[in-house]
């Protein structure tokens, strides 16, 4: 008898547990326009599409940028490019309004991993003036910051 109980009750934590999961299973699909609007994104990028290395840019052509940090708070508070703007990563979709249609967009986190996904999302919403620092802060700290330029000009 008590066998039995065990059993229904294992049942029914299964059957409770299969349930749960099927809405986030429906959810994992894509729509249709979401299909195509990736598509559209991978058949137009290319490897290096919108990628600057902090050795194209000279430091006063910074400010020609609207710099965006897409780190945490206690990262950018820390330290971050000179006139960079802070929205974490995360939010930036969600206050794209705030973003300026106008001028060139260079995004930046501590690698690239989340300032690319921060660009796909944008230049999939129609940014056509987004670009992605190559290698993020850590990359632009160790080739020289604001100096990279000057530095790989004196080398070249």
């Amino acid at each position: 008898m008590n066998t039995r109980r065990t059993l229904r009750h294992a049942a029914w934590t299964l059957a409770l547990a299969t349930a749960a999961f099927v809405p986030l299973a429906a959810q994992a699909q894509a729509d249709k326009a979401t299909i195509n609007a990736l598509e559209g994104y991978f058949d137009f990028a290319d490897a290096n599409a919108g990628t600057l290395l902090p050795e194209q840019i000279p430091a006063e052509d910074y400010k020609k940028f609207h710099l965006l940090d897409v780190r945490d708070a206690s990262q950018f508070a820390k330290e971050h490019i000179p006139g960079a703007v802070h929205i974490e990563w995360r939010q930036v979709f969600a206050q794209r309004s705030k973003l300026p249609r106008d001028k060139t967009l260079l995004v930046y986190c501590n690698t690239s991993s989340f300032a690319a996904q921060v660009a796909m999302a944008l230049r999939m919403d129609g940014f056509e003036n987004v670009r992605l620092m190559y290698g993020g802060f850590n990359e632009w700290k160790a080739r020289g910051g604001m100096d990279a330029f000057a530095r790989a000009s004196k080398k070249g």
